[in-house]
């Protein structure tokens, strides 16, 4: 039986990844098969209750204002709206319905009191609830455990060093330092990256050695390939193969025995013979539906399909961790505090983030 290890080195992980790929594959299904079920696979949807208008200059996202990428901007979508979205997603198939809005962090207000009763509303309708909402406080995470939240997203992105390469507005210690406040409450952590953004193979051993040597590590790590979209800094990045994408969901399923390993982004360039490898390799959750955020994605009936033909079956909500309690906002034991973080903002200068800025401005005005 394998056993969970929190010293993993960058030398390990890399020696695991350049593997032969048989060797591997091998190596990551048995570890797979001793702790999930090989034949399960999670469906989750992704919501965007806000898209656009980020303050943020991440390189891989459309959805910073500084790039001009024509995507379509939406109002913050109303608990009723979210309600009916989460109710076709359940009869789709999804146990998880994922709530992303493009902000640097949460303000307490009442757009953030609308997400709590989303989050209400969501989890009365036992579906495992995630939100990635960018950086939060200690006390935010609590109004989202009282809630009901079952997960929290707060991607790292790369490896420390790689991270300076893609954003200059944050500071990769505000990822940590976000995932520990959400550490102090019932909530699991989901935290994963991005391969295909220019890093090297180092820099891809370094995320996983961020990862796994969390304390506990994340019960969910979403392996997300870069999809270029015209208009940001990385839209130029050639696509990742499908064998590199096979390699990074086995080594992470090498280090992370126990938790979900999430195909995520991408996984629309992929053949189903391909996305079977990465399955056999560990994977055992995917996002469905037409749409993730502002990229295209697999449609549902040709996921189902893919199901069909490979046996797998959907996971149930809450398989791995229990259903959290739903607590009223009357009796909420947490109130806001209008709190005010300095969360970091480095400043340094990539100069293609620069560069597309700039293009973005030109852009607007022609």
């Amino acid at each position: 039986m394998s056993t969970t290890r929190h010293d993993w080195t960058k030398e390990e992980i890399i020696a695991i990844y350049n593997k032969p790929l048989m060797e591997l594959l091998y190596d990551a299904a048995t570890i797979h098969r001793e702790n999930h079920d090989p034949n399960v696979v999670q469906i989750s949807t992704l919501i965007s209750l806000k898209t656009g208008g980020c303050s943020e200059d991440c390189g891989y996202c459309p959805q910073a204002k500084r790039y001009h990428t024509n995507i379509e901007t939406n109002p913050f979508m109303t608990v009723e709206d979210v309600k009916v979205q989460a109710t076709k997603a359940k009869e789709g198939g999804s146990s998880r319905v994922c709530m992303g809005a493009a902000w640097r962090n949460v303000k307490d207000g009442p757009e953030f009191d609308q997400v709590l009763e989303m989050v209400r509303t969501i989890n009365k309708m036992d579906m495992e609830v995630c939100c990635t909402l960018g950086m939060i406080t200690e006390n935010q995470a609590q109004r989202l455990a009282e809630a009901g939240l079952y997960a929290y997203n707060h991607n790292i992105d790369s490896s420390e060093e790689y991270y300076k390469e893609v954003i200059s507005t944050r500071a990769f210690e505000d990822r940590l330092q976000t995932i520990e406040n959400v550490r102090k409450t019932n909530i699991t952590v989901c935290s994963g990256g991005i391969i295909g953004m220019g890093e090297n193979i180092e820099d891809r051993a370094g995320m996983l050695v961020a990862l796994s040597t969390l304390d506990p590590q994340p019960e969910s790590v979403p392996i997300n390939a870069l999809v270029p979209v015209e208009g940001t800094p990385l839209e130029d990045e050639k696509l990742v193969e499908i064998w590199e994408m096979i390699r990074m969901i086995a080594t992470t399923r090498i280090v992370m025995p126990e938790t979900q390993v999430r195909l995520s982004a991408g996984r629309i360039n992929w053949s189903r013979e391909g996305q079977a490898l990465c399955f056999f390799a560990g994977a055992n959750s995917i996002f469905s539906g037409d749409k993730l955020l502002t990229t295209p994605n697999n449609d549902l009936n040709e996921d189902m399909k893919m199901f069909e033909i490979l046996g797998l079956k959907n996971q149930a909500p809450f398989a791995k961790v229990h259903q959290r309690e739903t607590v009223e906002a009357a009796d909420s034991q947490f109130a806001p505090l209008g709190e005010k973080p300095k969360w970091s903002r480095p400043g340094h200068t990539i100069e293609r983030n620069v560069e597309a800025t700039i293009k973005g401005k030109e852009a607007l005005k022609n």
